[in-house]
């Protein structure tokens, strides 16, 4: 539980898995130097040094610190983990995501009222992973233009599973239960929210919460090749649903949908989404599958 008291405030930490966006990360850094309630300490775990703009960094009012781990979006994220020191909330946003300006001072409201929740994810107003991106022209037009519901009005919902784009956890518990991300799903870490999810079913209330907002651009730069992205879809599915942090029925859909889009996108080029890319790693993944063979970690081997 979270220390109410004036003598301990909160403490915030912002934690940041990154690669290959350098100024796309440093737009959304900007985006968090302007919170209403800025963090205390904000983590960035890049793969190579050159993915951060340390300069820009070090003019911020949050203290950015760099953290050090090997490549992988899940195994970046334990390494923030490991660094957040004293915590009280943790809270990772995608390197393209920006939150609204309450974002963080409805985090802390949230966690401080509801001391049973131990997770949260919030509305995100726009996604650009479902389609070709949003620049940051069009970002900034949805959130100045979106009407945040009031304090006492905004929705909390129970939810099966957190969205990887911004989740917030009181850290207290992560660490208490040992839950960690699952280094098994490497490089862009495909369902690696939801696993982490599973694992947190049970130890208290996981939520979504419609204060909590921000727009997921869903830049295309410095993602895994549409190859291995489409290996991902099937073995990640397939190796959670074993794992049980997924059911069987929820991996199927996962499946089998994005099978199908990448079919559909094959037909119709998207531009920077490689749907036949997708479908080659699919159908190279089914095929693995029949025969015994599927392991998420083959992606590694992939080019």
């Amino acid at each position: 539980m979270i220390d109410t008291s004036q003598t301990k405030p909160v403490v915030i930490v912002v934690g940041i898995a990154t690669t290959g966006r350098r100024e796309v990360l440093r737009d959304t850094l900007a985006q968090i130097d302007k919170q209403e309630r800025r963090p205390d300490r904000i983590l960035i775990c890049p793969v190579n040094d050159s993915d951060v703009d340390w300069d820009h960094a070090a003019g911020l009012a949050v203290p950015v610190e760099h953290v050090v781990g090997p490549q992988g979006s899940s195994a970046q994220r334990n390494a923030i983990f490991d660094a957040a020191g004293e915590a009280d909330l943790i809270v990772f946003f995608d390197d393209d995501f920006l939150p609204a300006d309450r974002f963080l001072a409805e985090t802390e409201h949230l966690f401080l009222q509801n001391p049973d929740i131990i997770a949260a994810t919030g509305h995100v107003l726009a996604d650009g992973i479902r389609g070709p991106g949003i620049d940051l022209p069009e970002t900034f037009s949805i959130l100045t233009s979106d009407t945040a519901p009031e304090r006492g009005e905004a929705r909390v919902a129970p939810t099966g599973n957190l969205y990887g784009c911004n989740m917030a956890f009181r850290f207290a518990t992560i660490m208490r239960i040992g839950a960690r991300f699952d280094e098994n799903l490497p490089l862009y870490g495909w369902h690696e929210d939801i696993d982490f999810s599973g694992q947190l079913a049970g130890k208290g209330r996981i939520v979504f919460a419609d204060a909590l907002r921000g727009v997921h651009r869903g830049v295309k730069r410095g993602r895994t090749s549409g190859l291995r992205f489409g290996y991902s879809q099937i073995a990640n599915s397939v190796y959670v649903a074993r794992k049980g942090t997924m059911g069987w029925r929820r991996a199927l859909r996962f499946a089998i949908g994005n099978t199908c889009a990448n079919i559909v996108g094959s037909l119709r080029p998207q531009g920077l989404v490689d749907r036949r890319g997708r479908l080659k790693g699919n159908l190279l993944a089914l095929s693995d599958l029949l025969r015994g063979k599927i392991d998420p970690k083959r992606i590694l081997s992939l080019r």
